[in-house]
């Protein structure tokens, strides 16, 4: 049955990708047929290109309240459901939609990037590969089965299946992007650019791109080289395999810690140990900052941050620029040990303030933010009550030791708050 011209207008509108009008024709069209579930389906996903995530997961509902056999209402739920961070309501839908229409390739593709995004690396591969059967050379699916071979550790299959997807479709921005990072995972950090380029000249608003593009630059140095393949590295782990990492790390530290403290004689082989921990514990939070902050202030560089890492960038170069400031004092001073804790807070303070803009928007933000704004009165209150002159046991100079000690037991603790709210979705 061939639809109203009404119609037929809102659905060529969204294929242009111009969303508020087609808005406007599917409601037209939706005031004269309030019962057509496929219309309402389609608004929905037109409203969910416009970021109105509550009125599209409404007018999802709709749709399959009408049309409860519609497969393609099913999917657009199972949309709404993953871009509100909502995965097993989502999976629901999709699962739903399978069933309906079992060889549609696009809702196997939808059920793969849902897995996907969860981590579920093999049972990505598994949906993929089925919209695969369904149309070998669907670019979603193509893409998709790509990047959970990427994370499996299976890269000259990844490699394989991008260069075939690519020669197939050359114009297809997220095909130049996966290939892209499916480079970089090589350490072809050169040819990897030239993915990144072409993919954002394709699509100057694919943020995957211009993110990658980001760390191919700043890969061009070696030590961020390093970490960059460490990050990678860490990202295929489950997470119940990278928090055993971490705390094996912590408590491996502290145990070395131990043993210098009973056996003196071990103190010369044990401490570069825990000093390289050390380092590379902090470099793991600031590497990337750091480069962010040289990307921010070179000229040309700094357009090539997101507002998120510029924010970053300003956050962590004025910490360290209150650091640097206190050891420049210290040592121009007579080394007074003021300025020397006002170098210790400051640069402490620099890794929860990065982690504040690697959270994701929400209240996971807030809280990281709440945590380094109380660290952050802490430690200045401390510092404050340092610079002031007063009697050895007065009341002030107490509670002046009392905040520094809890500035520096909180800026301990809030990288383990970081390193939980870094890896939280909150539900939109």
């Amino acid at each position: 049955m061939t639809p109203p011209p009404i119609l037929q207008r809102a659905l060529l509108l969204q294929q242009q990708d111009r969303h508020d009008l087609a808005e406007r024709e599917f409601r037209q069209h939706l005031a004269s047929e309030p019962t057509d579930g496929y219309a309402h389906a389609a608004l929905a996903n037109s409203l969910l290109e416009l970021e109105r995530l509550d009125e599209a997961e409404a007018e999802a509902h709709e749709a399959i309240g009408h049309a409860p056999d519609l497969a393609y209402a099913h999917y657009v739920l199972a949309r709404v459901m993953s871009a509100r961070n909502r995965a097993l309501e989502a999976i629901a839908a999709i699962l739903e939609a399978i069933r309906l229409e079992p060889q549609d390739a696009d809702y196997h593709g939808l059920f793969s990037a849902i897995q996907f995004d969860r981590g579920r690396w093999a049972d990505a591969l598994a949906a993929a590969e089925k919209g695969l059967q369904c149309d070998p050379e669907h670019v979603a699916c193509n893409n998709l089965r790509a990047m959970a071979l990427v994370k499996l550790g299976r890269k000259a299959e990844a490699g394989a299946t991008i260069t075939s997807t690519l020669a197939r479709h050359p114009d297809n921005a997220f095909s130049h992007a996966n290939q892209g990072w499916t480079l970089m995972e090589q350490g072809k950090r050169k040819e990897a650019m030239e993915h990144f380029r072409e993919s954002l000249r394709l699509d100057p608003t694919n943020d995957w791109a211009r993110a990658g593009l980001v760390e191919a630059i700043k890969a061009g140095n070696p030590l961020y080289a390093v970490m960059l393949r460490y990050f990678l590295w860490m990202q295929k782990l489950p997470p119940g395999v990278q928090w055993g990492l971490l705390m094996g790390g912590y408590f491996g530290n502290r145990l070395l810690g131990g043993l210098s403290g009973s056996h003196p004689e071990w103190a010369p082989w044990i401490t570069p140990l825990r000093i390289a921990y050390i380092s590379f514990a902090l470099l793991t939070w600031l590497a990337s900052p750091l480069f962010n902050l040289t990307l921010f202030l070179h000229p040309v560089g700094r357009h090539a941050l997101d507002s998120d890492q510029r924010w970053q960038a300003r956050g962590v170069g004025t910490c360290l620029g209150g650091a640097l400031l206190g050891l420049g004092l210290w040592l121009g001073t007579g080394r007074s040990t003021e300025y020397l804790l006002v170098a210790l807070v400051f640069g402490l303070l620099a890794v929860p303030v990065s982690a504040v803009f690697s959270c994701a928007v929400g209240w996971p933000r807030w809280v990281m933010a709440g945590i380094a704004l109380v660290l952050f009165g802490l430690g200045v209150f401390g510092l404050g009550v340092g610079f002031i002159d007063l009697p050895r046991g007065s009341a002030l100079m107490g509670l002046g030791i009392g905040s520094l000690n809890l500035f520096l037991m909180g800026a301990l603790l809030s990288q383990w708050a970081a390193n939980f709210l870094v890896s939280v979705r909150p539900k939109r």
